[in-house]
């Protein structure tokens, strides 16, 4: 009697400016999952919003990002006017969600990055359908995307960071010279400013004195009504990659050595240049302090499924500082998250097996709880 193969719905693309990355990242993971094991079902949402199902899925996305190419919209944030990068924001044409998700699928993974498909959205309507997903919960993608609340969970269970000032675009409208005061005595230059919310080095600036200051925080505006400004020290990037549900398990480190003065878009998918060094070269105790932060960090926002947690290792003193949580990093063959598993001995095929296994695990652990109005 053959085995009953487990619908998988893999959603990709949606309204990010990290369209282009989930489309990568959705191909790898549909060419790697066992066709004998699994009826995948391809979902694809347009920047417009707008749903694709089925295995023409890809291809529609792709004919109306051309489209869009020739009728002169932005199809994409690659685009050298606005320092390399111009934010995307389309018109909403957004279709009926595709009753697929509630009654064809066993499974979805939520192949989407950035805002919309990292930041709770796409995870908490797969709550109301009570549909099984990979990865993180609606809070922990929420806390893990902002940049400052996620901050702020770590430093509450005293997770070693680098200083930092945050701000709303309004606020920095209404008084920019008082946060530009605050930045320069508590940590100057140079320092990073990012977007908040948003992620794959997207919008992100170093800069070394106030009129760069200025700029990249306009700069970062556009993309998210919130702003980080970070310290900058010399440091070495160190990732790791998170395993697991309630117990998480770490890979083994990796460096990454940018071929841009930081690990920026250009360096991280154009560029091409950058290396990953596996295993990293670390101390005893420093490996120590990554696999011990690691594991807080992702259970101090309730993660679930995967992640991928950067640490900063600073070069004069070789202290370990938490950088930042990705819930739904890179996924493609060359992506850090699975070469770091790879290196620790788990196949990309067998690692999307994991995953699957430990988002039905937590559905299945979820509908065992009691709602307040169960009869007794």
């Amino acid at each position: 009697m053959p085995v009953k193969r487990i619908k998988v719905g893999v959603v990709f693309g949606g309204k990010s400016g990290e369209h282009e990355v989930s489309l990568q990242s959705a191909k790898s993971v549909m060419e790697a999952l066992n066709p004998h094991q699994y009826t995948i079902v391809p979902i694809g949402i347009s920047k417009s919003g707008r749903w694709h199902v089925g295995k023409n899925a890809m291809k529609a996305l792709e004919e109306e990002q051309k489209a869009q190419v020739t009728s002169g919209s932005p199809a994409s944030f690659i685009n050298q006017q606005v320092g390399g990068l111009t934010p995307i924001v389309p018109k909403s044409t957004a279709a009926p969600v595709p009753a697929t998700l509630a009654s064809d699928v066993d499974v979805v993974i939520p192949v989407m990055h950035g805002t919309y498909g990292e930041d709770g959205s796409i995870q908490g309507l797969l709550e109301l359908m009570d549909v099984a997903y990979v990865g993180a919960g609606v809070l922990a993608s929420a806390v893990g995307l902002d940049k400052i609340v996620m901050k702020q969970v770590f430093g509450s269970v005293g997770l070693p960071q680098v200083r930092y000032v945050g701000c709303t675009r309004k606020t920095w409208q209404a008084r920019s010279n008082d946060i530009i005061r605050e930045v320069e005595a508590a940590f100057g230059y140079p320092c990073f400013v990012k977007p908040a919310n948003l992620g794959s080095s997207v919008g992100i600036s170093k800069v070394k004195n106030r009129s760069e200051l200025e700029r990249a925080v306009e700069l970062a505006a556009q993309y998210d009504r919130k702003v980080i400004i970070e310290e900058g020290l010399d440091v070495r990037e160190v990732e790791v990659a998170v395993l697991g549900n309630d117990t998480p398990q770490i890979s083994v480190p990796g460096e990454i050595v940018p071929s841009n003065e930081f690990y920026d878009y250009d360096a991280k998918y154009i560029g091409g240049a950058s290396k990953l060094i596996i295993p990293a070269e670390l101390t005893e105790e420093q490996r120590s302090a990554i696999d011990r932060y690691a594991a807080q960090a992702f259970q101090a926002i309730d993660c679930s499924g995967l992640a991928r947690i950067d640490f900063f290792i600073e070069k004069s003193t070789g202290r370990v500082l938490v950088n930042e949580i990705n819930t739904m990093p890179g996924f493609t063959r060359y992506s850090m998250y699975p070469k770091l598993w790879e290196a620790s001995g788990m196949s990309y095929a067998k690692l999307l097996d994991t995953l699957i296994e430990l988002a039905i695990e937590r559905n299945n652990e979820k509908r065992e709880l009691r709602r307040s109005f169960d009869p007794e």
